[in-house]
């Protein structure tokens, strides 16, 4: 008599995927759709959407592309819509995490330039850079690449390491970096700009391997829309994890 192959065992058809994307946007009516359309079908990862309270309509455009979505009813911070990304990796069981923003100037095909390392043990943290060679940034605001090398200057002379690109927003993590009793993501203090800063400090002192790759951001043409961080509170939050964890007075 032939034997059945054990339909317990999952065929690399039905396995599922170890990485989970999540794309984070708030008011991105004008081009969520577009950069979720250029997600690939034939894709390797599963892809989380999470809206952070928007007001305009742009949470129906997730909802229509198909993706899982998460939404926040009013608007909490991105740190808090990394968070729940992070928190949905969590509970799925996935090894990687990658965040990534809705907004059209991260580029999802070159998502496995930022993965990959993370994915083949090269790094248990890979974030992009729009300074190393190999970029194409496009309409870079010059002061806003000014402001961009003082606070890499200002993590160098903190921490004794350079990065070329601290705020880049495309990043890879392992999620045992997110699963490290060191790690407290829940925090409410994280819930604006610190969460990134917060988890590449953990990740800096806690030993584990970061690496930086060369990425694309494509800004709008319109100065006016090219950031949502507002000026001064937007730049003292990404700033005072790296303080309030380097003088103890977080955890």
């Amino acid at each position: 008599m032939t034997s059945s192959p054990d339909s317990r065992i999952p065929t690399p058809e039905s396995r599922r995927p170890d990485t989970l994307v999540c794309v984070v946007f708030y008011n991105e009516k004008d081009r969520l759709g577009a950069t979720l359309a250029r997600f690939p079908s034939n894709r390797d990862y599963d892809v989380v959407v999470v809206d952070d309270g928007s007001t305009d309509r742009s949470a129906e455009d997730a909802e229509r592309s198909g993706f899982r979505v998460i939404r926040h009813p009013t608007n909490r911070g991105i740190g808090a819509a990394i968070r729940s990304g992070m928190d949905a990796a969590l509970a799925g069981g996935y090894d990687y995490f990658v965040v990534t923003a809705g907004s059209g100037k991260l580029l999802p095909e070159e998502l496995p330039v930022v993965l990959d390392p993370v994915r083949e043990g090269t790094c248990d943290y890979c974030q992009g850079s729009r300074f190393l060679r190999g970029e194409h940034t496009t309409n870079f605001p010059a002061h806003r690449k000014w402001m961009i090398k003082g606070f890499n200057l200002f993590v160098l002379l903190l921490m004794g390491r350079w990065f070329s690109d601290v705020t880049c927003g495309y990043r890879a993590y392992t999620t045992k970096l997110l699963r490290d009793p060191r790690v407290n993501i829940h925090q409410p203090w994280l819930d604006r700009y610190e969460m990134e800063y917060y988890v590449h400090y953990k990740a800096l002192t806690g030993g584990y391997r970061i690496l930086e790759v060369p990425v694309t951001v494509a800004y709008p043409a319109d100065e006016k829309q090219y950031s949502k961080i507002r000026p001064i509170v937007g730049w003292f939050s990404m700033l005072r994890p790296w303080l309030l964890l380097r003088l103890g007075l977080r955890n």
